[in-house]
């Protein structure tokens, strides 16, 4: 079987995602241009448009490689922690150390890379805000889940706490891209945990 034409024989696809990841990452989804995502790749423009199409399409499938890397604390503490408030320390915590890593750009990029975007970029744009926004209903109904068994007072208010959440570490993305360093964001999740209501499981520890 031969290669695809304009591809590199030995291309691997998942290196050259988290390579265009940090790309968009760094830059924001318009400001990189072809050429940028050529030189990160280290592939030409034909072979670039061969393996994804266009750079819209890149954009995607990079944001979903680092969904899979370096955004995946989310995911694992809202599958792995036995409460809602558990999930958001958790995620506040650790948003402190990955915004802030020495080893990519700093903050979040499903929630930098795309601000500020011409019409021409909407749908891009929308794409992740309706990842954002489906990472919220996830967390509200994870909170509203525990006000129903009784694990957080009933007067707790899921879309405002969910909210609440969401806007503390959509600051810390913004500033740990201003400057902030780890114990900055530090603070502001201890900050924010100190905030939150008590769950029954929380306060039997």
């Amino acid at each position: 079987m031969t290669a695809q034409r304009g591809r590199p024989r030995s291309f691997d696809r998942q290196a050259a995602l988290e390579r265009a990841a940090l790309a968009f990452w760094e830059h924001g989804y318009e400001t990189t241009s072809i050429s940028d995502l050529t030189t990160a790749l280290g592939i030409g423009a034909p072979s670039l448009y061969a393996a994804f199409g266009d750079k819209r399409q890149l954009f995607y499938e990079a944001v979903a490689s680092y969904q899979a890397t370096h955004g995946s604390f989310t995911a694992r503490a809202m599958a792995e922690e036995p409460t809602a408030r558990d999930a958001i320390v958790r995620i506040l915590r650790e948003a402190a150390t990955e915004y802030t890593s020495p080893d990519h750009p700093r903050g979040c990029l499903v929630i930098s890379a795309a601000q500020n975007c011409s019409p021409a970029s909407a749908d891009v744009a929308k794409a992740l805000r309706d990842t954002r926004n489906k990472n919220l209903r996830l967390l509200e109904d994870r909170i509203r889940s525990d006000v129903d068994s009784g694990i957080l007072p009933g007067d707790t208010d899921a879309h405002g706490l969910a909210l609440f959440a969401a806007a503390t570490t959509q600051g810390m993305s913004q500033q740990a891209r201003d400057g902030a360093g780890r114990e900055d964001l530090e603070a502001i999740a201890e900050a924010a945990v100190r905030a939150l209501p008590q769950s029954s499981a929380t306060a039997c520890r």
